[in-house]
């Protein structure tokens, strides 16, 4: 049997489920992106509403890609588990608050119609840093990205998370409908922002009416979204199914910590999210710093450096000695400096928690999936650091490490020559800059600060970053991780 409506009262007494009657809940937000993180993170919160009674608060998920979610959900009327693991045990949760699922390629045009419903007054998005069409070192929209050109040339069939956000505002326009809320939840520099800018862009190449009905009347507020999700595993299907008694198509996993900070700037309404541990604030900028370079930037540095050195997750990076005190110089000595730690922030005790939580046995993350995407990632996780220690004259050696270690990654040889799987948007053009550069690390390092979308024009003209970062590929090249970690903390 398979976890479903029908199904919840067979389930164990000690396994938590929706009290709620799921039939009366209402879609009050959509999605886009209903992926691991979305049902560790918003979706635990929506479906927290919904037992405290807000039940105009449910969510449409929508994949943009995939069809695998909503195959594994949909006979399953929406419900998935939870599993929140630690060193203490596993915690079983059914979350009930996905009330329907879209597959955008299939049908953008139902999807188009739960975004233009008056009842929906929110749109969420986890789509990844790559999903936004943009170029990460300047934040503006990629004009020449094949979705956007799909989506200007028919923009009643939107590909794009962007051409989506702009065709149901357009179509909410027509019919005189409020406009809904753009909410970012992705890790991307100002996120609210940043999407404010692609979106508003789109909608002026196509009229400049709806572009400056999206500047003038659409929020965008910015947050912070903070819980980690490793991928699922069969194994972990296995358990859930034996402990639920029924199986689960694709349960979620999760550490036990979620953090979840809002812009509180919602004029068409938003439910309370306060009341279910969601911090509203006046501005998210400085807890979205600390996030992306204390947890995003060191995160990224141990999967790269993680993975060269034959570690399959973080918490195997983190047991070796060298590689946890990488972690602790980077974060003292070249993260917080560039900070504006949030008043009554205790921000010793937040570094020991996050190290706390890499080091956590019971959640496999691996190194490989922390890994993907990395020219996407490293403008805001560690070159934005950069630049700033950079202006203030000061040292960028263990950031620079991170750096190498992608360097050495996109390569796509491991140290036993083995082939990487190397899941970038830029992948192909990476490893043609590093292959046509030969084993010479200094020209393999000037190829690859050659790609303008991630250094920007600035860091490759740079003589201390280039520096920095070409004497640590040298090392990797010639020693390897584990040693050359090893002598960078020394």
């Amino acid at each position: 049997m398979r976890l479903s409506d029908a199904t919840l009262p067979r389930l164990p007494a000690a396994i938590a489920r929706p009290r709620y009657d799921r039939s009366a809940a209402k879609v009050g937000m959509v999605h886009l992106g209903v992926g691991a993180f979305h049902r560790v993170h918003q979706a635990v919160y929506a479906d927290d509403l919904l037992a405290a009674g807000h039940m105009d608060w449910a969510i449409c998920g929508a994949s943009l890609r995939s069809p695998d979610t909503s195959e594994a959900l949909d006979p399953q009327d929406g419900l998935y588990t939870l599993c929140v693991r630690s060193g203490a045990g596993d915690d079983l949760r059914v979350i009930g608050s996905l009330k329907r699922t879209l597959v955008a390629p299939r049908d953008p045009a139902a999807l188009l119609a739960a975004m233009a419903d008056p009842a929906v007054r929110i749109v969420s998005l986890t789509v990844t840093e790559k999903g936004y069409c943009h170029d990460p070192a300047s934040g503006e929209l990629d004009e020449a990205n094949s979705d956007i050109l799909a989506d200007l040339a028919t923009p009643q069939r939107p590909r794009s998370a962007p051409g989506l956000l702009v065709e149901a505002l357009r179509l909410r326009r027509a019919a005189g409908l409020a406009p809904f809320t753009v909410l970012c939840c992705d890790n991307l520099p100002a996120n609210g922002e940043t999407v404010a800018r692609v979106t508003r862009r789109l909608a002026a190449l196509r009229d400049a009416d709806l572009g400056a009905y999206v500047a003038g009347e659409v929020a965008f507020p910015s947050t912070m979204v903070d819980r980690i999700a490793p991928a699922t595993t069969d194994a972990d299907r296995a358990f859930v199914a034996e402990r639920l008694g029924v199986s689960d198509a694709w349960p979620v996993m999760a550490e036990p910590f979620s953090q979840w900070v809002i812009e509180d700037h919602f004029p068409n309404g938003r439910p309370p999210f306060e009341d279910v541990g969601v911090e509203m604030v006046a501005d998210v900028a400085p807890f979205e710093h600390m996030k992306l370079r204390l947890l995003n930037g060191a995160h990224s540095s141990l999967a790269y450096l993680g993975y060269l050195a034959g570690c399959e997750t973080i918490a195997d990076t983190m047991a070796l000695p060298a590689f946890a005190r990488l972690v602790e110089r980077l974060q003292d000595e070249e993260m917080t400096p560039t900070l504006h730690v949030p008043g009554g922030t205790d921000i010793a005790a937040y570094k020991r928690a996050l190290r706390a939580r890499f080091r956590n046995p019971a959640l496999r993350h691996r190194t490989w999936q922390i890994a993907m995407d990395g020219s996407q990632k490293l403008p805001q996780r560690l070159l934005a650091a950069a630049r700033e220690r950079l202006a203030a004259g000061a040292d960028i050696r263990f950031i620079a490490l991170g750096v190498a270690g992608w360097m050495r990654y996109v390569t796509g040889r491991d140290e036993q020559g083995s082939p990487i799987d190397v899941r970038d948007p830029l992948a192909a053009r990476l490893r043609a800059a590093a292959e046509g550069a030969g084993d010479d690390a200094a020209r393999r390092a000037t190829a690859l600060l050659e790609v303008r979308e991630v250094f920007g024009a600035d860091l490759p003209g740079d003589p201390r970053f280039v520096a920095a970062v070409t004497g640590h590929l040298t090392a990797l090249q010639s020693r390897g991780a584990a040693a050359t970690v090893a002598a960078a903390v020394a």
